[in-house]
């Protein structure tokens, strides 16, 4: 690996332009002065001296004068006036003579740096220590180290000594937390962690590759199987030591020890190898907590799902049964109303009475217990199939409360009481509940079917509709974090990941500067109580003129913009574009980006081992045609000559993570922003979310059916800027909430382009987001759907407003927002600083129970923050256009997404859903580097459409898109030639 790559030290270009020599090498009169007094009227001595003082204010270390691009001395040279000619010669004797080290002495002390010594050596090690205490590539370490050395004023060491303290640092640390590990382990654990990577007799494959293992589609055969398995887990784990690491260090190291075979893990140190066999096996202990969680929400969800079918299947076969009802019911009430003595009309109702009373009655009891969509007493038969793995699921996750309300876990307790038990109805007292009390949480529906009275007016319970009234509130409050389960990532407890208060205080003021709010309660309820009065009012004076927007029977009622038709000239443009951009298949593309790049380089191996592939920018780009295209390993070594299905899935597996392909795609979204044509599509500071359907076969636990696309698969959900390009993308469920995620998106962006405002679909449109983002300082602007169904509050109930009142149905309740403020604040903060996920506490704040108070209050912020923008967007008609066309955006990129992903018919064939996750963004990263590649040939073709006389305006240019795909082939016979030449990128071509 190039030891410059992806560091801070500071470097000259290969290639100085003229402005680059002017910028570094023109001295101030001052240091012209100084270099006179310094070298006297010896040309080469002052020139010399120019040249290191200038250098060493740019770069923080001396140079050779040979490493200096001649054109750089010779412009010095004539900007000090020196008219002798200075020959190399004449050069290469001053930096031999006493005169350079001296001129050394002198600019140190005029620049006051100092070089490091001995003493300064010892600092820096520790610097390099503390930072590989959380860092585990090389260069941050050493960008750690050099932010720091400039910071002391110390003259910069050269790369190689940096970085050798660097590697040194690193390994020790790491030797120290291996040793710090495996310290408490026995004799035992040793041996029992040796057995893992033996293949035992009778098995194709050893324990370390079957820990491994992922849940399948969760059928009852396999939920079993998966469940033993994770009960083996925790037999396991309770043997070994625990795992106390920085989150940075134990993500690295599980990511070392899993791409690590049994005969790979066996060849390293014993020290080495039994850590990180304990951290993978506790890494692994977590995730299958979150598999089990999740399979338990997923078959508890299917019952559900089951008991809403067969509703519709019963409401359709006894349709004909209902009209008999009805029938009987017309028959019996006009022959009451035609008589009108009591004894003729009982004469009369028994002639046309049903011939079967009591089965009638039973007819109208059974319709009735299903009436209102009542799917509930529908959950019982396909519950008698999973009983026994809920419970098992139960018994594993051992879930507890994290609020007060202890209820849920006396809930959990009887459930384990009644496992064994077969009474189809039982006594409260068995399980230790109280009627009058312990019930109050059973909805209606639940309650009719739960609570049996007896005549003596004794209660008792229906055994099954408790266990399923119970599990369905244990599932919900799984889902909404009101219940934690230890040693779990997904659903751990979510008050441990929230700053403490010590750091609260310490963030806090600084926090409220960056985030533009006030922290003072008053202060910030008054601030936005002011927004909203005064946006109120704007919209109510503005309304008789706002000609899109009218009030009909009390309903608001939106006209949408026009859309402005395509100009002739753009058009002609456009298709001008299309028939001159030259044909490319699609790894010439990759190849053409990786030599510009050198993305390779992101993907050494990980671990510390100095292990090189051959030929690593052949194998990166087909690594990326393989999984980005969807292809697959073994079409791709069909497909590309030269290389086996081992050798295409080896760089994947050893050397590319999550983080990795997010750096790789960083860059090339960094080198995008850098042209000026993406500057016509939009500014950066605008981007929009959405999701898309990714295939997936039905044999995992990630795959699930969408109602909306009719088909089983994941979400892959993208934050997508206004200049067109993706900055993040994420691969989530389809059952999850989408809206939970997009600040995950914007926090997790480490792009160039860092949009501060965020469009969404409907999916962004509730309460506490709205609320969190505007702590965040990000302002959510959604495109609205439904606008007359959704609630406008206003800022004081007795407000009322001339045209607009009928919208405001409630108003703020601002002293709850002005209570709970810190506490949301302490959200915000710790989203900030990484201690926890906004997608993990959006969960908590979607759901309302009375136990939530922080969610009523981010609801009632959220209140505030949604209004005032419903107010702009009702009275705003570029405000509506703007956002329509940021999140058409982000619909067009999917579809280019999937254009890009042809490979496999769409499907994503992989079951392990971590690398589910790495295709997604694989296929993320090639589609950044082919819009890389159209803008650069876009870019170049306009220029010379322009030098032809064709008139281009910044409106045409604003109309175009790098969503092209005619000029590239996507099938034929694949090629890799890194032969081919490919001009270096010009980020300086401007069009006006």
């Amino acid at each position: 690996m190039d030891p410059l790559f992806e560091t801070a030290y500071p470097q000259l270009k290969d290639n100085l332009t003229n402005t680059d020599i002017e910028d570094i090498f023109t001295p101030t009169s001052e240091e012209l002065a100084l270099a006179n007094g310094v070298s006297g009227k010896v040309p080469a001595a002052r020139l010399g001296f120019l040249l290191h003082l200038k250098l060493f204010q740019r770069l923080g270390r001396f140079l050779k004068l040979a490493d200096i691009p001649p054109a750089a001395y010779q412009y010095m040279a004539q900007t000090a006036n020196i008219r002798r000619t200075i020959n190399k010669k004449q050069l290469a004797d001053y930096e031999k003579s006493g005169t350079q080290q001296r001129h050394f002495e002198k600019i140190r002390g005029v620049l006051r740096v100092r070089v490091v010594d001995e003493s300064a050596r010892d600092w820096l090690e520790t610097v390099a220590a503390e930072a590989a205490a959380t860092k585990n590539a090389e260069n941050d370490i050493v960008n750690i180290m050099l932010e720091n050395l400039i910071k002391e004023r110390y003259e910069l060491p050269g790369l190689t000594t940096i970085q050798r303290i660097a590697r040194s640092a690193r390994d020790r640390v790491n030797n120290d937390y291996y040793q710090k590990i495996i310290s408490p382990l026995t004799a035992e654990g040793r041996k029992l962690l040796d057995s893992l990577f033996v293949v035992p007799k009778g098995s194709s494959q050893s324990t370390w590759q079957a820990l491994k293992r992922e849940p399948a589609k969760p059928t009852n055969k396999q939920v079993r199987q998966y469940l033993q398995h994770v009960q083996r887990l925790i037999d396991l784990v309770e043997q070994l030591p625990p795992v106390n690491l920085p989150v940075a260090k134990l993500r690295y190291f599980r990511q070392v020890a899993r791409s690590q075979d049994a005969a790979q893990m066996a060849k390293l140190t014993a020290t080495r190898r039994y850590a990180l066999a304990i951290i993978f096996i506790r890494s692994q202990f977590s995730k299958t907590l979150d598999d089990t969680g999740t399979l338990f929400t997923r078959l508890f969800r299917n019952i559900e799902n089951n008991a809403q079918e067969a509703l519709k299947q019963y409401q359709l076969l006894h349709v004909k049964r209902t009209d008999e009802l009805i029938v009987h019911l017309k028959s019996i009430l006009t022959t009451y109303q035609a008589h009108d003595e009591l004894t003729s009309r009982q004469q009369a109702l028994e002639k046309v009475l049903p011939c079967d009373i009591d089965a009638t009655i039973a007819e109208c009891e059974e319709h009735l217990a299903y009436a209102g969509n009542n799917f509930l007493p529908f959950m019982l038969k396909p519950y008698h199939s999973v009983r026994s793995l809920l419970f098992n699921c139960l018994d594993i996750l051992s879930p507890r409360s994290t609020t007060s309300d202890k209820l849920t876990e006396r809930l959990l307790m009887s459930l384990q009481t009644l496992r064994k038990c077969r009474l189809e109805v039982i006594d409260p007292a068995m399980i230790q509940l109280n009627p009058e009390k312990d019930f109050t949480w059973l909805s209606e529906k639940w309650r009719k079917l739960v609570i049996i009275k007896a005549d003596d007016k004794k209660i008792y319970l229906h055994r099954k509709y408790y266990e399923l009234a119970s599990l369905q509130r244990i599932k919900n409050e799984l889902g909404n974090l009101d219940l934690y389960v230890q040693y779990s990532e997904e659903f751990n407890d979510y008050r441990e990941q929230l700053v403490d208060d010590e750091t609260y205080a310490l963030e806090l003021p600084l926090y409220g500067e960056v985030a533009g709010i006030s922290t003072d309660s008053k202060e910030f309820c008054q601030h936005l109580k002011g927004l909203l009065t005064c946006i109120a009012q704007t919209v109510d004076n503005a309304f008789p003129e706002n000609s899109s927007a009218e009030i009909i029977k009390g309903k608001l009622v939106l006209r949408k913009p026009e859309k402005s038709p395509m100009s002739k000239a753009l058009k002609e443009l456009d298709e001008k574009i299309t028939a001159s951009l030259p044909e490319n298949s699609i790894v010439d593309v990759l190849t053409d980006t990786e030599k510009w790049l050198q993305l390779h380089k992101h993907f050494g191996p990980l671990s510390e081992s100095k292990g090189r592939l051959d030929d690593p920018e052949m194998r990166f780009i087909t690594t990326l045609f393989c999984y980005g295209c969807n292809l697959g390993p073994s079409q791709t070594a069909k497909s590309v000559k030269g290389l086996t299905r081992k050798q295409v899935a080896w760089l994947n597996l050893k050397n590319a993570t999550e983080d990795r392909i997010d750096k790789a795609i960083f860059k090339v979204t960094n080198a995008y922003n850098k042209f000026k044509l993406p500057c016509y599509w939009g500014t950066g500071k605008h981007a929009s979310v959405d999701g898309t359907l990714r295939n997936l076969y039905e044999q995992n636990l990630t795959s699930e059916y969408h109602i909306r696309y009719g088909a089983y698969g994941g979400i892959g959900y993208y934050l997508v800027s206004d200049k067109y390009i993706a900055l993040f993308s994420h691969f989530i469920p389809c059952g999850v909430y989408e809206g939970n995620y997009i600040i995950d998106l914007l926090v997790k962006n480490e792009s160039d382009i860092q949009p501060d405002v965020v469009h969404g679909d409907t999916h962004a449109q509730n309460y506490p987001l709205f609320a969190l983002t505007y702590l965040l300082g990000i302002q959510l602007m959604p495109r609205i759907r439904g606008i007359n169904n959704l609630s406008f509050a206003k800022p004081d109930k007795k407000q009322t407003y001339k045209h607009i009142n009928s919208l405001f149905s409630e108003s703020i309740d601002w002293q709850m927002i002005e209570k709970f403020l810190p506490d949301m604040l302490r959200v915000a903060i710790s989203i900030k600083l990484g201690t926890i996920t906004a997608s993990t506490i959006l969960k908590r704040l979607g759901t309302a129970s009375r136990n939530n108070k922080l969610y009523y209050a981010f609801r009632e912020l959220g209140k505030a923050v949604r209004t005032i923008f419903l107010l702009r967007y009702i009275n705003d008609v570029e405000l509506r256009r703007s956002i329509t066309a940021a999140t058409n955006k982000s619909e067009e990129y999917n579809g280019f997404v999937k254009w890009v992903f042809f490979g496999g018919e769409g499907i994503i064939a992989e079951n392990l859903q971590h690398e589910q996750r790495k295709i997604i963004k694989y296929n993320h990263l090639v589609s950044s580097m082919l819009m890389l590649h159209n803008v650069v040939k876009m870019t170049d073709l306009i220029k010379n459409f322009q030098h032809e006389g064709m008139d281009i305006t910044p409106e045409l240019l604003a109309g175009l898109s790098p969503f092209r795909t005619s000029n590239i082939n996507r099938f034929g016979d694949y090629i890799v030639n890194l032969e081919r030449e490919v001009q270096p990128l010009d980020y300086n071509v401007s069009f006006f």
